[in-house]
């Protein structure tokens, strides 16, 4: 932290505060005094800023000033989530004792460091978004990630390749990451910019440390029964986690009670530029929507965080794809079952977070009854689940746990409707406790029991307008006009004489002042303590409770692909291991959200397997589709791949294990990266890491170069593709390069389509079908033409590309040989067949020689020639 230029003269609470801010240098300090929370010198400036609050200036003893901002301590949930969203790093600091019972300096301290990766705080939180703290630990070619939910208690282990854990980062979008220090460099090469990172020291990032850590914590003598015991970086990186939640003063995390493997064999290999091209999470322009938009239909947030986490990691194994399968074609076969179920998940709400405050000791009476109210639509899911006649359903219901006992208990013990705050009172309900019954009967009698008191004096005293009232400054008092005064008893204490009237205290009003004022303070406490049992109580069934959310979280997305199924007229696709990908008047589930009123999509037919048609060319003009057919095609698998139906009249899918896309490119100018560079960066990834199981999407590559280089690199990947030996990957390769069109010739799973187009009266009207063949024209006048481009422009642009095509050289291009056939690297230009006069007597020189009879000098003689003839003297 940057001190103060003028030199300070600290007062104690000035010497408190640094202390303690010596701790947290990179946290803004937010600093308990009384009433408020005070930020100081450079934290009040960026608090000041950030949250929109004055900025001031306090004395800090002799002739020297601190810069000072602050908020009342109860609008905490109001500045907090915007200081965190602003990717500060926040300490909490409370007062640690009642100020009423020091007369010294009051002790505080940090009770929460907040970090834009762990928060619980449902105003930081995105309610339908998970809010994961992830950690990176590098190795030399490898390295570890785990991720971890504060708010839910899902802690999530892997290991691999440096793509595998970049990868994983985009899927699961981390609040924050954490790196060890000294590889700063190493991360940053390998992670796309744009996350919030934390770098720690290198010692926490040691095998001996993290596994003693992880054991600690799940109190188990190995790391077997979690399936990651052998995962040497995946356990460093996870105890790298649990370091940091040390750090950050988060020591209440018995809701981690679980650590899984994300095991790459069994999930679909989606990379960034995949999840970003097909707009899986997030539109590329403002205003779009996602697939992720469209498709969550859940009613319940923990079901939507469980539908991206499903999205992001697509099923590679046929049978739980057809498990979900079934009990979404079973909501179709029985809506009434379908309907139930929807009526019980609704009060649930987010059940998984809430259960994760109870850890916390952070849920509020309110929360209880949401707790409640959770935990009574546990008990009729379970019945229907176990009534329904479908085995998976059957499964999902005998795993939940109604909870009676701790459910029976919340209902007992709080009222129907308490205050948000234990400190609030009337939290819990009368009969829960005698000493509270006897308290309340002693604070709520009041009145009945003053009214006596009033009576009977009157008929002692004789008195008979006296009153007992009540201030602040003498407590509970009688009142007697002074035209009465003579008759007060002897034994009555005055204490306040008034214009007309006396004021009166007796040893009997004063013992009940004391016992009333005492009840309401005594009431408080006690209630506080009966609610802080019963949270106890129920951390016990925290792993059960965390059980049923995962369980219902699965039962909510599947009845919304039943829900997507029925509103948008999807089908069930037959999944099975094939290496075929037959889809029947396949749509693309978003734009044909976004169509005008009246305007119907256009369904297209795709087939691919690895035998006879492994690469589909898919020529036509601009706007014609082509790029829509390729994105709907990948969806449609990814949505098969899910356990969802799909927007097609048929489907059959056999399973892809990698989606490759590289569709539509922009500018990375703040990496100093061109179109083409952005271009061949993502080739380069697709064709590195190709599987026979791969289904490859390419739209216009080349578009960045120059047309002859656009050409030859599209060819040469096209090739590469097909004659790759190891792995014969599905490819939809859609381009506005004609030239293409000849491969279909010499390569035989290589096969020629064009969306269709019709021309009249000299205007196009696109048809958006895919038809067999290749086109002939790219209509690009025709659309600069709709643009509306002057019309000299469009007639000079017709003229020239009249002249370029007579002028353009007939033939094709040939296929390699020798080495570079058997490395499938490459294409080869034929050099005899080009039209330049120039290279035509090249070639004729070289094919005049007589290679056998050559001498050495004849040939230099005629290398010297060649030179000449080609202008490179």
């Amino acid at each position: 932290m940057a001190k103060s230029k003028t030199p300070v003269v600290e007062t104690p609470l000035m010497k408190q505060y640094y202390n303690i801010k010596g701790k947290y240098p990179d946290a803004i300090l937010l600093f308990r005094v009384g009433d408020f929370y005070e930020t100081f010198s450079e934290d009040a400036i960026k608090a000041s800023e950030i949250l929109g609050i004055t900025l001031t200036q306090r004395a800090n003893g002799s002739a020297s000033s601190v810069e000072l901002a602050g908020f009342p301590h109860h609008a905490l949930d109001t500045y907090l989530p915007k200081l965190v969203r602003a990717g500060q790093r926040v300490a909490v600091c409370d007062q640690l004792e009642d100020p009423k019972m020091t007369k010294k300096i009051v002790k505080r301290g940090v009770t929460e460091l907040v970090t834009p990766g762990i928060a619980i705080n449902e105003n930081i939180l995105e309610h339908r978004e998970n809010n994961f703290l992830a950690a990176v630990h590098l190795e030399q070619k490898s390295g570890g990630v785990a991720f971890l939910d504060i708010s839910t208690g899902e802690f999530l282990t892997a290991e691999g390749p440096f793509d595998h854990l970049e990868k994983l980062i985009s899927g699961f979008k981390p609040k924050e990451v954490l790196f060890e220090k000294s590889k700063r460099r190493a991360f940053t090469e390998i992670f796309v910019s744009g996350h919030y990172t934390y770098g720690l020291d290198d010692w926490v990032f040691t095998e001996e440390s993290a596994r003693d850590k992880l054991l600690k914590h799940f109190q188990t003598k190995s790391l077997k029964g979690f399936g990651i015991e052998r995962l040497k970086s995946g356990v460093i990186a996870a105890g790298a986690v649990l370091h940091y939640l040390d750090l950050t003063q988060h020591h209440q995390i018995s809701h981690i009670s679980n650590i899984s493997r994300i095991d790459e064999d069994k999930y679909v290999w989606l990379d960034r530029f995949t999840i970003r091209n097909l707009e899986i999470f997030a539109p590329v322009n403002e205003g779009g929507r996602s697939l992720i938009d469209i498709i969550d239909q859940t009613i319940t947030p923990m079901g939507s965080r469980l539908l991206k986490r499903w999205v992001a990691l697509p099923l590679k194994d046929v049978q739980p794809i057809l498990d979900r399968q079934s009990v979404v074609e079973h909501f179709f076969r029985a809506p009434d079952l379908k309907m139930e179920l929807e009526a019980h998940l609704r009060p649930v709400g987010d059940l998984e977070r809430l259960v994760s405050k109870v850890a916390v000791g952070r849920i509020t009476p309110r929360e209880m009854i949401q707790m409640r109210n959770a935990l009574r639509s546990i008990g009729p899911v379970r019945e229907l689940c176990m009534s329904a006649d479908n085995v998976v359903l059957n499964h999902l219901g005998d795993q939940l746990n109604a909870c009676d006992t701790i459910r029976e208990r919340i209902e007992r013990e709080i009222v129907p409707d308490p205050p948000n705050n234990i400190n609030k009172g009337n939290v819990i309900r009368d009969g829960v406790s005698a000493d509270l019954d006897e308290l309340r009967n002693i604070a709520f009698s009041g009145k009945d029991y003053l009214n006596e008191l009033q009576k009977r004096e009157i008929g002692r005293t004789g008195i008979p307008n006296l009153k007992i009232s009540f201030n602040n400054v003498f407590g509970y008092y009688i009142e007697v006009r002074n035209t009465h005064k003579d008759k007060v008893p002897s034994d009555w204490i005055r204490k306040q004489t008034l214009v007309n009237a006396e004021r009166y205290i007796t040893e009997e009003l004063k013992e009940y002042e004391n016992k009333i004022l005492g009840a309401e303070e005594r009431m408080l406490v006690l209630e506080a303590e009966l609610y802080s049992a019963l949270i106890s109580a129920l951390t016990e069934f925290i792993p059960a409770i965390q059980l049923n959310s995962n369980l219902l979280a699965r039962l909510d997305c599947l009845l919304g692909f039943a829900t997507l199924a029925a509103e948008n007229n999807y089908v069930r696709p037959v999944v099975n291991d094939s290496e075929e990908i037959d889809i029947r008047g396949g749509r693309h589930p978003v734009i044909e959200k976004q169509l005008p009123v009246g305007e119907e999509y256009v369904p297209n037919d795709v087939f691919l397997d690895n035998d006879t048609q492994q690469i589909m060319i898919i020529t036509g003009p601009n706007m014609a589709g082509k790029s829509a057919l390729l994105r709907q095609t990948a969806l449609i698998v990814l949505l098969a791949q899910i356990g969802s139906f799909v927007p097609a009249e048929s489907a059959t899918i056999g399973v892809v294990d990698k989606i490759f896309t590289r569709v539509g490119a922009s500018d990375n100018i703040s990496l100093g990266e061109s179109t083409f560079m952005v271009e061949m960066n993502e080739a380069a990834s697709i064709l590195n890491n190709l599987s026979s199981g791969s289904l490859v999407l390419f739209d216009e590559l080349g578009r960045g170069t120059s047309t002859y280089d656009g050409i030859s690199i599209a060819w040469s990947i096209v090739e590469y593709i097909h004659e790759n030996t190891k792995a014969r990957a599905k490819t939809l390769f859609a381009t506005h390069y004609h030239e293409l069109n000849e491969m279909e010739k010499s390569y035989s799973r290589c096969r020629n389509y064009n969306v269709s187009v019709k021309e009249v009266d000299n205007k196009v009207i696109f048809l958006r079908k895919l038809v067999p063949g290749g086109s002939e024209h790219s209509f690009g006048i025709h659309v600069a033409r709709m643009a509306g481009m002057p019309p000299s422009v469009v007639k000079r642009a017709n003229e020239i590309l009249s002249e370029l095509e007579d002028n353009h050289r007939q033939g094709g291009i040939s296929k390699p040989v020798g080495d570079l056939a058997q490395h499938r690297e490459g294409y080869q230009l034929s050099f005899f067949q080009l039209d330049d006069p120039v290279l035509q007597q090249i070639r004729d020189q070289i094919v005049n020689l007589d290679i056998n009879n050559l001498t050495p000098v004849d040939a230099l003689n005629k290398l010297n020639e060649i030179k000449r003839i080609a202008g490179l003297k």
